[in-house]
């Protein structure tokens, strides 16, 4: 019984999200934005979230001049979808509209070729790349067990050598792209203007003043301060409550 108002409960509730969901879309269609932005949010609240829906929303907040939330929601649906175009050139349209500019210092060396190459898929798609290359050292495995010609077993043999090393690479860069994904804290400046201060207190001298939208990476936690890097490799810390973690 007890399963049965499980399901009850869970097919109304992703009845209601997409109900919910195809109103925002309604009201934004009709420039309705406000009450779009509130339509998502009750999705939101039922536990529901895609890509999709932390997109419209980041359109909303944009079409309302709101920059912070824009780019927030922007980031949101790219830690969820980091290869969708749409999302990566309204970002980019919306970080336009930030005050400060930040220098971005690119990566070089092998740290950079490592992450450009698991960078290229979320850990889950390496996950089920290296079950693929499980399943093909099998195929490889069992017509080398089970081939009379001797070509075809040293071709079967070597399909398994490949295969191996596939599933080798494809596992750590599952392991690398999650760790990552795990370690990166980013977050966006929601503070109309905040400082970075050298110490986690209000008397520490002053780094740099950031304003809203800019986006900075945490890396620690003292009380109600935040450990924070930019962009550039500037470090600091900043009030908790002026920024807000996408992750």
């Amino acid at each position: 019984m007890k399963n049965i108002l499980y399901i009850l409960l869970l097919v109304s509730q992703i009845f209601f999200a997409q109900e919910a969901f195809d109103k925002g879309n309604e009201l934004y269609k009709n420039g309705k934005y406000e009450q779009a932005i509130d339509a998502y949010n009750s999705v939101l609240s039922a536990n529901k979230q895609s890509a999709e829906l932390y997109f419209n929303l980041g359109n909303c907040y944009y079409k309302l001049n709101k920059v912070a939330p824009a780019i927030y929601n922007y980031e949101k649906a790219l830690v969820l979808n980091p290869n969708d175009g749409d999302i990566q050139n309204n970002l980019k349209f919306a970080q336009k509209r930030t005050v400060d500019e930040i220098k971005v210092v690119p990566k070089v060396g092998f740290a950079k070729l490592l992450r450009d190459f698991t960078g290229m898929y979320h850990y889950n798609s390496w996950a089920w790349i290296a079950v693929a290359f499980s399943v093909l050292f099998l195929v490889c495995f069992l017509g080398y067990y089970f081939s009379a010609l001797t070509l075809n077993k040293r071709l079967f043999f070597f399909g398994m050598f490949v295969m191996l090393v596939a599933v080798a690479i494809s596992v750590s860069s599952a392991a690398f792209e999650k760790s990552y994904f795990k370690n990166e804290r980013p977050a966006i400046v929601f503070a109309e203007m905040t400082e970075v201060k050298s110490e986690p207190q209000k008397m520490g001298a002053d780094v740099v003043v950031l304003h809203e939208g800019t986006k900075v990476f945490v890396k620690e936690t003292v009380d109600n301060w935040k450990k924070v890097q930019l962009t550039d490799g500037t470090e600091g810390w900043i009030d908790s409550e002026a920024i807000r973690e996408v992750k």
